[in-house]
């Protein structure tokens, strides 16, 4: 090591671990400065709970359906 001494090569590693911990820790800190912008409020125009009634009202006409069918079939005639 021709040139430097034991105190310059140590000034030379505090300057590079400064340096490395401030690439580090400086983008932290321009992230939390810039505040995000406000979510929008939700908003629903009925549209998706009507949408949600009217599948509900399809499956118990369904689950009905193939409920009440075997009974009234069975009726008729003796398929089953």
């Amino acid at each position: 090591m021709v040139g430097f001494s034991f105190s310059s090569m140590a000034v030379l590693g505090m300057v590079a671990i400064f340096a490395l911990l401030f690439a580090i820790v400086s983008p932290a800190v321009v992230v939390e400065a810039q505040s995000p912008a406000p979510a929008p409020a939700p908003t629903s125009d009925g549209t998706s709970i009507d949408q949600g009634i009217a599948y509900l009202l399809m499956l118990v006409a369904l689950v009905l359906t193939y409920l009440i069918h075997p009974l009234d079939a069975s009726s008729y005639c003796n398929l089953f």
